[in-house]
C-alpha cells in the first residue's frame, strides 16, 4: 500500500533554504580564496623583485629577509644607467620587435587571405603543414639557420634577426587571421568582385577593415615573442651596440659577480614597454583572439 509523502513543513523549508544559502556562500568564499592564492603566487616574484630593487643592499643581505622595505634606495637604477647601456638595449629591442611585427602582420594577411578566399590544389595540406611548423623547437633548427645567415652575411643585423622572429610567429598569425577571414560572408566579397573590384581591393577595402581586432592580436603576439626571444638573438648578435635587451640582461650575469640589484632593476625596465603595449591594445587582443579561435 502506497504511503502519502510527508508534508513539507515551514521549518523544513527554511532549513533547506538556509543550507543552500550557506553552501552558495561557502563556494563563493572558496572561489575568492583560490583567486587570492593564485594572485599571491603569481605576483609574489614581481613584488620581491621591486622590493629588492628599491631598498639598500644591506637590507637585501639581512636574514630573515624583510617583506616590506623600511627605506627607499634607488641607487640600483643609477648604477644600472651608469654601467650598462640599457637605453641602447631597449631601443634595439623596440626596433627589432617593430620590424618583426610589421613583417609578420603583412605576410600573415597575405597568407590567411590566400587560404581563406582562394581555391587551389593542396590548400588544406599546406594549412596543416603550416601549423605543424609550430612544433619545431628553436634549438633543432638554429644550427642550419646560423650557417645560412653566416654564408649570406646576415649575422650582426637586426633586420636579419627580425626575419627569423617573424617566421616563427607567422604560422599562428596566419591561422588567427584565416579563421577571422572565414567569418566574413562570401556574398560580401562576391558583390565587390561583381562591381569590378580585384582581389587586393577586396582585401584592403572590405576584409581588413572588418578584421582589425585580428590584425592587432597578431601584431601583439609577434611583438611579445620578438621582445622576449633570446636564443636566436644570442646566437646571431655579438655586437654590443646591436644587442637586444634580452641578450643584454643575460650578459650581466657572471660566474664571479652578478649585480643582483642592477639585474632586477634592468628586468623591471625591460618589462615596462610590453606591459604598456598590452594595456593599450588589450580590448583588441581579446576580441581578435576570440574571433579568430571560433569559426562561424
Amino acid at each position: 500500500m502506497a504511503t502519502a509523502p510527508a508534508p513539507v513543513t515551514v521549518a523544513g523549508t527554511v532549513a533547506m533554504t538556509r543550507r543552500r544559502r550557506l553552501a552558495r556562500t561557502a563556494r563563493r568564499v572558496g572561489y575568492y580564496l583560490l583567486v587570492i592564492l593564485v594572485c599571491a603566487v603569481t605576483f609574489s616574484p614581481i613584488y620581491w623583485m621591486i622590493v629588492t630593487t628599491i631598498r639598500p643592499v644591506t637590507a637585501n643581505l639581512r636574514f630573515p629577509p624583510q617583506l616590506w622595505p623600511t627605506a627607499i634606495d634607488l641607487s640600483a637604477f643609477r648604477a644600472l644607467f651608469d654601467h650598462e647601456p640599457i637605453e641602447q638595449w631597449i631601443w634595439n629591442s623596440t626596433l627589432l620587435s617593430l620590424m618583426a611585427t610589421l613583417i609578420c602582420v603583412v605576410l600573415a594577411v597575405l597568407g590567411a587571405y590566400t587560404l581563406s578566399s582562394m581555391r587551389w590544389r593542396g590548400r588544406g595540406a599546406f594549412a596543416i603543414f603550416l601549423l605543424m611548423t609550430q612544433m619545431l623547437p628553436e634549438a633543432l633548427i638554429i644550427v642550419p639557420i646560423f650557417k645560412i645567415y653566416r654564408d649570406l652575411g646576415l649575422r650582426e643585423s637586426l633586420p636579419g634577426l627580425s626575419l627569423i622572429d617573424a617566421a616563427f610567429v607567422l604560422p599562428i598569425g596566419v591561422w588567427i587571421l584565416k579563421n577571422m577571414f572565414d567569418t566574413i560572408p562570401k556574398e560580401v566579397q562576391e558583390a565587390a568582385r561583381v562591381d569590378g573590384a580585384g582581389p587586393f581591393r577586396v582585401l584592403f577595402q572590405i576584409v581588413l577593415p572588418l578584421t582589425l581586432p585580428g590584425l592587432v592580436a597578431v601584431g601583439v603576439v609577434a611583438f611579445f615573442y620578438t621582445w622576449n626571444e633570446f636564443l636566436f638573438a644570442q646566437s646571431m648578435i655579438g655586437d654590443d651596440g646591436l644587442k637586444p635587451a634580452s641578450v643584454g640582461l643575460a650578459s650581466m650575469i657572471s660566474m664571479l659577480d652578478t649585480p643582483i640589484e642592477r639585474l632586477l632593476a634592468a628586468g623591471l625596465i625591460f618589462a615596462i614597454p610590453p606591459v604598456i603595449f598590452y594595456v593599450v591594445m588589450q580590448r583588441y587582443v581579446i576580441a581578435g583572439i576570440t574571433a579568430g579561435a571560433v569559426k562561424g
